[in-house]
């Protein structure tokens, strides 16, 4: 059985809360779940300690029995000391496109264009 640390939504609409459960990988997202170890209200300020609630003792646990967190739990788990995240190497994902180098380029030699002859003059 592969067990997931995630999140289970409630709450009611545009007002969300979230459970940090232990739960069977194949269970709904808000169905049936092994353990509720933690809490997460996004609507309260980031520096607000009850925003995020975690039994850490439990959350360790589960990770020694091999559960796998999901990337937003993972951040939880990180900013409380338990696990470390490792940082994403994307150095492409910043550059811009090719059609937008190519405009980018189209303007450069435009702009050149406009120059030449007012420093001819």
């Amino acid at each position: 059985m592969a067990v997931k640390i995630r999140l289970a939504r409630g709450g009611a609409k545009k007002r969300p809360f979230y459970r940090i459960v232990i739960a069977d990988e194949r269970a709904p997202r808000d169905g049936r779940f092994i353990e509720k170890i933690g809490t997460f209200n996004p609507l309260l300020a980031d520096d607000n300690e009850q925003r995020v609630t975690l039994d850490v003792e439990r959350a360790k646990h589960w990770l020694a029995h091999g559960a796998q967190p999901t990337d937003r739990v993972l951040r939880f788990l990180d900013a409380a000391g338990v696990l470390t995240r490792s940082t994403r190497s994307n150095p492409n994902k910043a550059e811009p496109g090719t059609k937008a180098k190519e405009r980018a380029e189209a303007r450069r030699q435009h702009e050149e264009a406009a120059n030449a002859p007012a420093e001819a003059e």
